[in-house]
């Protein structure tokens, strides 16, 4: 276990809300704040979902580096123009009043951005991009979804292939041009965003990572879990050690800025 040094850089995790006897909490599920710790070695700092209370430009100053996470719920349709979901899907209203403005933020202002699953959905969303709410029932996909019924080492195992892009980025990190990853979604990016690069696919053509192409700095989205037991994979570990390099060269650049020093 790492001790968390106080030099880290500072990543901002945006929570969900979650109802615990009756009552609202703005919750992060433990392994991203552990994959944080021990993937990017940054410091976590968990961010309540408040919507139009921040001020995103003093927000963002302070914060090294951005992690959107997966979650159980999705990105309402009205974000998107797209058809009303399934009935029973979950929503979490006030994460995305959150995330949606701060992803394009964010990537307004360089400030490097690891988007996993909902996280991968939100920045497609975020810049113009359009989702699946059911990839499963489309004409030739893959169920996606989670396996039921299985403790979480079996529903986290990798679940099949995907082709990462021979001259992307992804590619330059992991020096490999196909990995098996544990994909786990009801939901799927159907129209690319402007702005972003595809950058891995499934064997049924579902888009599992892309790139904000002219973004300042690293800013990534995949649609499957590298946070997950982060420290036992390989290619997840390269991609959070990447992706801290990344927040450490901003935090560095941080406190070069005029007036910082200073503080």
């Amino acid at each position: 276990m790492y001790r968390i040094d106080a030099s880290w850089p500072a990543i901002g995790i945006p929570a969900c809300v979650k109802s615990v006897e009756e009552l609202p909490f703005h919750a992060v599920g433990e392994k991203y704040i552990t994959a944080v710790v021990e993937g990017a070695q940054g410091m976590p700092l968990l961010l309540p979902v408040l919507g139009e209370a921040y001020d995103l430009p003093s927000l963002l100053d302070r914060l090294d580096g951005l992690l959107f996470t997966g979650s159980l719920s999705n990105i309402h349709p009205r974000h998107y123009g797209g058809p009303p979901d399934r009935a029973d899907s979950p929503q979490d209203p006030q994460r995305d009043a959150t995330t949606l403005p701060l992803i394009r933020a964010a990537v307004a202002a360089g400030v490097p951005l690891f988007c996993i699953c909902r996280g991968h959905q939100e920045l497609n969303v975020a810049l113009g991009g359009t989702l699946h709410t059911q990839v499963h029932t489309l004409p030739g996909k893959l169920d996606h979804r989670s396996p039921k019924n299985v403790d979480y080492d079996a529903r986290y195992a990798p679940q099949h292939r995907i082709a990462l892009e021979p001259t992307g980025m992804l590619t330059k990190i992991l020096g490999r041009t196909e990995i098996e990853v544990n994909s786990l979604h009801w939901q799927a990016i159907d129209r690319l965003a402007p702005g972003l690069v595809v950058e891995a696919k499934a064997p049924d053509d579902v888009i599992e990572a892309v790139r904000v192409e002219k973004a300042k700095n690293f800013a990534f989205g995949v649609q499957w879990h590298p946070e997950y037991k982060v420290t036992e994979n390989a290619v997840s570990l390269a991609l959070f050690r990447a992706f801290g390099t990344a927040c450490r060269e901003r935090a560095r650049a941080r406190l070069r800025a005029p007036g910082k020093a200073a503080e």
